[in-house]
């Protein structure tokens, strides 16, 4: 064969792979690897059938952060979670940190977080009240005010704090009651996002390090203790003899022996459905508890003073809302008396200055 054929031949052979190979390498672009074509086939073939879909969100009385028609477009295709919260739970604002770091850390990624705040006590259902509180939790994702509790009845709900995660066909995969679980959470939210990404075809980065937050919970402390007739049946925790008496005044005395986990009344106090008032001109509130911290929901202005163990509590072991062994209460919001450095037996005492207080319940961290 002559030199300059056998040139040509193998110049077309070249020629011809290389065409070969950028058309195998465009077509591969194009198509979505078997990998996630495999993928794609399983989440197409899943029976989901044993999940319930998410229920339509009714009955809200006020939106924050958003608006009724926003709020439909922000959901629509996308994994929501769901938070069911409200503002003066101790246990619902120690979810709050994860939340809000789920939220900033995967908004852009498909996933839209969902405030349902159906209030316990009847001042959580101020919408001023809530937007203070969520600005003060650093909230920025959309939050409703589920005041008569509609929404919560359509998740058949019983508990605060309660998060449910729907993928983004609604079909609610995940469910989770009270704290704790935060790394299975985000697992489920990465897995959620990836199943959505393939789905649409999109190249999303979901498998990220896992929020990493130091919980301030103890194991072994008193339960919430709860001042209103309604809410203490199967938990009545009243020390005094004098018992609860449905919307009347009942002049309280404390005995000289408390038992622990139990609260005591000095002075006159009306009894109310979800809290107690201070009638007298002064009135006193005793506990023995076990735990690191004591926070009491409270409303009304007044100067409270707080003893720890029989003596003004010191400026070490004083809460947030202490100011020289006084706490002054105005708002309807938790307060933080007590913040020792460990858990331990303590006995707290409460000096409250002028009627007009209001006392919904002790919480503890």
């Amino acid at each position: 064969m002559r030199p300059e054929i056998k040139s040509a031949i193998v110049m077309v052979v070249i020629i011809a792979a290389a065409i070969g190979g950028l058309s195998a390498y465009f077509t591969s672009l194009e198509a979505p690897s078997s990998a996630n074509s495999d993928k794609s086939a399983q989440m197409q073939s899943m029976d989901k059938s044993k999940f319930e879909k998410a229920p339509e969100l009714r009955g809200i009385a006020g939106y924050i952060n958003t608006d009724a028609d926003q709020l439909k477009n922000q959901i629509k295709g996308k994994v929501v979670l769901y938070d069911i919260w409200t503002y003066s739970c101790i246990n619902c604002q120690r979810t709050l940190p994860y939340i809000t770091a789920w939220n900033e850390k995967y908004s852009d990624k498909g996933l839209v977080i969902v405030g349902i705040h159906s209030p316990e006590f009847e001042f959580e259902k101020d919408i001023n009240n809530v937007k203070q509180a969520t600005e003060k939790f650093g909230i920025t994702y959309p939050v409703v005010l589920d005041n008569d509790k509609q929404i919560w009845n359509a998740f058949g709900n019983n508990y605060w704090p309660r998060k449910y995660i729907a993928d983004d066909e609604g079909y609610i995969r995940y469910d989770h009651i009270g704290e704790g679980g935060y790394a299975e959470t985000e697992k489920v939210i990465q897995d959620l996002l990836s199943e959505r990404a393939t789905r649409l075809g999109l190249n999303v980065a979901t498998a990220q390090p896992l929020v990493n937050i130091e919980e301030s919970r103890n194991g072994a402390r008193t339960p919430e203790l709860y001042f209103g007739y309604d809410f203490v049946y199967g938990r009545d925790q009243l020390g005094n003899s004098e018992g609860f008496h449905p919307d009347s005044d009942v002049a309280y005395s404390s005995p000289a022996q408390l038992q622990n986990d139990h609260f005591y009344l000095d002075g006159t106090w009306k009894n109310i459905s979800d809290r107690m008032s201070l009638v007298s001109d002064s009135g006193k509130i005793k506990l023995p508890y076990f735990a690191k911290d004591v926070n009491i929901v409270a409303s009304g202005e007044s100067d409270l003073t707080v003893l720890l163990d029989g003596k003004p509590i010191s400026q070490q072991d004083s809460g947030e809302d202490v100011k020289n062994g006084v706490v002054h209460t105005s708002e309807s919001r938790l307060y933080n008396l007590v913040k020792t450095k460990e858990p331990g037996s303590h006995t707290v005492e409460i000096l409250v200055s002028k009627p007009g207080f209001e006392i919904y319940t002790f919480t503890f961290g």
